[in-house]
């Protein structure tokens, strides 16, 4: 029977964690009534996390997919590839670390069968550290300037696509996305639902302040072109002000002569440009980039192998054909 729920959840390095995910995602799913798989996508993982997945297909083969890539190619690709192996109508991300409790997923189905194709939700209290919530708002509102994406919490991957959403988002090829941002992208009917979160239930964060920064990079050079707009509105304003200083200096020259004082000023003003300058080309270079690894067209992620079980027809088919074959 085609699932009308698919489960989709990347895997790295959560070996001990899985155990009490296993727990408690299969009995609430089973609780929904209704047809789904889950998906899980081992990125690259170097501990024990793939004998475990493996372990978990083989107990639940009827609803469980296992999808391993041959290296870490990161969280949204993951997504991305699990995407593709889906088949429900309604689909939902959902991190292994246990800070979005499962039992919270028939909310975002309840609230699908309204009629929208993309819900989002909002963590009601979020248990990250203190740096980690604040950075995060922060971020959230410079996102919403800049990119007109009006996300609340951009960091919580518990979320639902409609298969109309899906099928958008799997026909892109880009090297440098954000998943949930490019669906609401795609959405037509967008909403959010508030959620719990917990604390995680075992290993610590996969993402660093660098990863974190990268990521953002990625959200707002991929839905924008508002920095680079900005740096040359900027480049325009310090031309007009550098134009306006020199004509100053060399007017007070002519009045006052020719004196020392001042220089130490200029030198500042002077590191000040070469900086704001210097972060300039950074930004253009994120830019570049990324169109330079876009041309390159080389696959986003490599599949090392599915585990799936043969559906009913399919095998049905393979029998009669053996026996024709036999005949």
């Amino acid at each position: 029977m085609k699932p009308e729920l698919s489960i989709v959840i990347p895997v790295y390095n959560e070996e001990a964690g899985l155990g009490n995910l296993f727990a408690r995602l299969y009995p609430a799913m089973d609780k929904l009534g209704i047809p789904y798989e889950v998906v899980f996508i081992n990125d690259g993982s170097r501990d024990n996390s793939v004998s475990i997945l493996a372990e978990q297909y083989r107990l639940r083969p009827d609803v469980t997919r296992v999808v391993l890539f041959n290296g870490n190619y990161g969280q949204h690709m993951a997504i991305l590839a699990g995407f593709e192996q889906t088949r429900g109508e309604i689909v939902i991300t959902l991190d292994a670390d246990l800070q979005n409790p499962p039992e919270e997923i028939h909310k975002l189905v309840a609230k699908m069968r309204e009629g929208y194709d993309y819900v989002g939700s909002i963590r009601r209290k979020r248990q990250d550290s203190a740096w980690r919530t604040y950075a995060s708002k922060a971020m959230n509102r410079l996102r919403e300037r800049i990119t007109n994406i009006h996300i609340t919490d951009q960091g919580n991957m518990l979320r639902a696509y409609g298969r109309n959403v899906i099928d958008l988002v799997n026909q892109c090829a880009e090297v440098n996305t954000f998943v949930p941002a490019l669906a609401y992208k795609f959405s037509r009917k967008p909403t959010e639902i508030v959620v719990e979160h917990e604390e995680r239930a075992a290993g610590e964060s996969k993402y660093s302040l660098y990863s974190l920064i990268r990521l953002n990079f990625d959200l707002m050079t991929g839905f924008s072109l508002v920095p680079l707009q900005f740096f040359s509105l900027l480049g325009i304003t310090m031309s007009l002000l550098s134009a306006l200083l020199v004509l100053f200096l060399l007017i007070r020259r002519f009045i006052l002569g020719a004196e020392a004082e001042g220089v130490f000023t200029l030198f500042a003003i002077a590191f000040f440009f070469m900086g704001v300058i210097l972060f300039g080309i950074g930004l253009v270079g994120e830019y570049v980039g990324r169109i330079y690894q876009q041309v390159r067209a080389r696959p986003r992620y490599v599949v090392q192998t599915v585990l799936q079980g043969v559906p009913a027809a399919e095998a049905a088919a393979d029998e009669v054909e053996k026996r024709h074959v036999v005949r």
